[in-house]
């Protein structure tokens, strides 16, 4: 039987290396923020003729007004419009093109989007971020113990990161979508630590003399493996069919997923918990 534990260094290194690149493309060119960050337009137009959503997403991105994922269909000829922040001309020159490539066009609104609304968003997002982990402190130092918790939400930590220097590294969108996914990839990682930490103290409570508290843990990971790659294949399914079939609209959404369920996989079988035995063996060398 492979034993992780043993080699949990291994894991340490190759979190760092997926996760330090990310951290200097954060910190050297940022995001590809979205225009629920940046500011821009909201355009809001109803076609008469029964119009493709591929044919309206054409014409913008030929006026280089709106990226493909930012055109959405919200009634049977009702078309929803993100771009950057426009001028009157450029708002009348989207309009003019649209009636002339696809028939008459009727705005029903032109909103313009302030970047404090932004603001909001990002500050908001980290406060949930910030009160979710304390939370998640609180309840698993009252259901196993505050060591354990501060490893869970150390793996939480490291798929937020990952997520995070991925779509850095490469550019990818980042709108209030995206948001909702890191939070719910936190939902997922946590469910997933929390299993195992549960066979763990199971196994605690029938440890047998001079057994080494790494070896628990490694039967413990073993006797929790099924689930966890059942469960992690069985949401893959989904989220893969989501990104293939399910449009631009969402794809961006699915990716952070998609990363974010695989990270959490790694981390709470070779994070959280490794993080864990490290944490217990120094308490034993210390005597506290």
């Amino acid at each position: 039987m492979f034993n992780f534990m043993k080699h949990r260094k291994i894991w340490y290194i190759i979190s760092l290396l997926i996760i330090l690149p990310g951290l200097f493309s954060i910190a050297t060119r940022g995001f590809n923020l979205g225009i629920d960050f940046t500011g821009g337009n909201l355009v809001e137009v109803r076609l008469e003729q029964d119009v493709k959503i591929d044919q309206v997403r054409s014409v913008v991105e030929e006026l280089g007004f709106a990226a493909a994922r930012n055109i959405q269909k919200s009634g049977t000829n009702d078309y929803m419009i993100r771009t950057r922040e426009l001028t009157e001309e450029e708002s009348a020159t989207l309009i003019s093109t649209l009636e002339q490539k696809v028939g008459e066009v009727n705005l029903l609104r032109n909103d313009r989007v302030g970047p404090v609304i932004g603001r909001e968003l990002t500050m908001n997002a980290i406060w949930a971020l910030l009160i979710a982990a304390a939370l998640m402190i609180v309840y698993m130092t009252f259901r196993f113990e505050f060591k354990q918790g501060v490893a869970a939400v150390t793996g939480l930590l490291h798929d937020v990161l990952v997520v995070l220097g991925i779509f850095s590294i490469l550019q990818i969108e980042v709108d209030s979508a995206f948001v909702a996914a890191i939070l719910t990839i936190v939902g997922y990682s946590i469910n997933n630590t929390i299993v195992i930490f549960d066979r763990v103290r199971e196994n605690l409570r029938t440890r047998k003399k001079g057994e080494a508290l790494e070896d628990l843990v490694n039967v413990s990971l073993w006797q929790t493996m099924a689930r966890s790659i059942n469960t992690v294949v069985a949401v893959l399914f989904v989220l893969l069919a989501l990104y293939l079939l399910g449009g631009t609209t969402i794809k961006n959404f699915v990716l952070a997923l998609i990363i974010g369920v695989t990270s959490g996989f790694y981390s709470s079988m070779l994070t959280a918990s490794p993080l864990w035995v490290e944490l217990r063996l120094m308490e034993k060398k210390t005597g506290k």
